[in-house]
């Protein structure tokens, strides 16, 4: 008991030293161009108002100011191919919308539209178009009726007349056939009467 009680007050203290030396070590800073001059001009000499600086240590700061423009260089050109691919692709994307808006106000028209005799007319003109001939054909209909009407009413009439002449001409034949006849009976009786006597 007493051994096991040592090891967790032996791993406590390792634990703590350990816990201890992190706090007390900081990240190191670091290493842009701008720490870099920091780390130059306050680690240098100074001489009179001046500060003297190793020729390495300048060396060093100009190669990692030159390694830096060079990789901003390069951003910048890798950003603007991008900004050159993103401009093409915007321009297509702007080429295909005008294309989706034409094609949806050709549809809308169409969609509003008839094709009549192959000229493509709005719905309420092809209505009123359509409501007008059905509008002429029926007062068409209508004279025509009309006129048949008339027309039947006349022909009958002239039948009728043409059915009573026909009866007052049989009527008259008759009349005359019998005044044929009673002139010829009296002119037989004439001769007769004129053969005897």
């Amino acid at each position: 008991m007493k051994k096991n009680f040592v090891l967790v007050i032996g791993f406590l203290c390792l634990h703590l030293a350990a816990f201890a030396q992190e706090d007390t070590a900081q990240d190191p800073p670091p290493n842009t161009v701008e720490q870099q001059f920091i780390d130059v001009v306050d680690g240098s000499n100074s001489y009179q108002e001046f500060k003297v600086i190793k020729k390495t240590e300048i060396n060093g700061l100009r190669k990692s100011v030159l390694d830096s423009i060079k990789a901003l260089e390069t951003n910048i050109d890798s950003l603007n191919s991008q900004i050159g691919a993103q401009k093409n692709d915007i321009s297509k994307l702007q080429t295909d919308l005008n294309t989706v808006q034409q094609d949806l106000s050709l549809s809308k028209q169409k969609e509003d539209g008839i094709e009549f005799f192959g000229v493509l007319t709005q719905k309420s003109t092809y209505n009123s178009i359509m409501w007008s001939i059905i509008g002429l054909l029926v007062l068409a209909l209508a004279f025509f009726i009309y006129k048949f009407n008339n027309s039947n009413k006349v022909t009958q009439e002239s039948q009728l007349k043409l059915a009573e002449l026909e009866i007052e001409f049989e009527k008259y034949r008759q009349k005359a056939i019998e005044n044929e006849q009673q002139l010829g009976r009296k002119l037989q009786d004439e001769i007769n009467k004129n053969r005897k006597g």
